[in-house]
């Protein structure tokens, strides 16, 4: 998946770190500043925010039934100049804005006006192929989120994209709790996704609390975390209490990079420095009896230790039947300068 600003999101590649704000600004603008702030400091690679309004997200009827929602909804949302001021922030600052939109309109607007390097797709929308058709058509990186779908229901959504000859997706393994216990998680879903959809980036959605469930993520691959985010998980707010505070999202940014450089190549390569550690742990051969010049070596008359200066040990059956040129006490190291060349038998 190549984003707008260029970036290449691949398996196995370099970690691409997304702070989720969701709602935890509480529809301030300044507090989303200073969350924007943090996850640049934090080392996070982008911010995603969710688009919504009241009217994009529930129906009347939800609203009549539950009459507070909706000024809750637009209390915890910002408007479009909000998030394009947001935008601009972003750029300002060096770190990579996105949101999740909830209609056409707010696709349009986070394409032509915010220019985001890409937008999300929420899990809760991954059967909704009409609106997924729409946003393919446009052409935009898309990160979709597979919270609640089937593998049927997954095949379909990227069936939308490569219909309209957009490719350019990361398919994100989500399991929509908030939080969600570990024994839930089925971190082996990345391995699942990355055989089934060869094509494209499988990224990791993390819902847990803590931190190590995105390293083995990592480890198994994810070519993209998402981690909710939040200045102060005590204070009120949707899935605050779940979200990463920045002392851990610094660490978990820190760790999934670490995990990242630890997992190195498939071939097997040894560095100078553990080549060089050879002559300090290995063993060579050592006489393990007092052998007088022109004796000739037995098995017996053998042993293994270190340091790894002399005749690798695994080099034991070049020395048997080889006479002395010179006289060797028992635990010395033999060296190949105290042998004979080997007789003509």
């Amino acid at each position: 998946m190549i984003i707008k600003n260029g970036r290449n999101i691949i398996n196995g590649g370099e970690p691409y770190i997304v702070a989720e704000l969701n709602s935890s600004h509480n529809g301030k603008i300044e507090t989303a500043k200073e969350m924007i702030d943090a996850a640049k400091d934090c080392g996070c690679n982008a911010v995603k925010f969710q688009s919504w309004s009241a009217e994009t997200l529930y129906c009347r009827d939800y609203y009549d039934q539950n009459p507070i929602s909706k000024r809750m909804v637009s209390r915890f949302s910002l408007d479009p100049m909000e998030l394009m001021e947001l935008a601009g922030y972003c750029k300002e600052c060096g770190i990579d804005f996105s949101s999740t939109p909830y209609s056409e309109e707010e696709v349009n607007f986070l394409i032509n006006q915010c220019n985001a390097p890409f937008v999300k797709i929420a899990s809760m929308d991954i059967n909704n192929l009409p609106f997924l058709r729409y946003i393919a058509k446009t052409n935009v990186p898309v990160i979709l989120s597979t919270g609640m779908a089937t593998v049927e229901e997954i095949e379909a959504a990227v069936g939308e994209f490569e219909k309209a000859g957009n490719t350019n997706i990361c398919i994100l393994h989500c399991v929509s709790l908030y939080p969600v216990e570990t024994q839930y998680v089925n971190l082996n879903n990345i391995v699942m996704l990355k055989e089934r959809f060869p094509k494209y980036a499988v990224g990791y959605s993390d819902h847990t609390i803590g931190n190590e469930v995105a390293y083995a993520a990592i480890g198994l691959g994810a070519a993209l975390i998402e981690k909710h985010f939040t200045l102060n998980s005590k204070s009120f707010g949707w899935d605050n209490q779940m979200a990463a505070e920045p002392a851990d999202m610094r660490e978990m940014v820190l760790g999934c990079h670490k995990v990242y450089r630890a997992l190195g190549n498939y071939e097997r390569k040894l560095t100078l420095d553990e080549l060089a550690q050879r002559k300090k742990m290995r063993r060579s051969i050592v006489a393990a009896v007092d052998m007088t010049i022109g004796h000739r070596i037995e098995e017996g008359d053998l042993t293994a230790k270190r340091p790894g200066e002399g005749i690798p040990v695994n080099e034991y059956k070049d020395i048997i039947g080889r006479s002395l040129k010179v006289d060797i006490l028992k635990d010395k190291l033999i060296l190949d300068e105290y042998l004979c060349e080997r007789e003509e038998e």
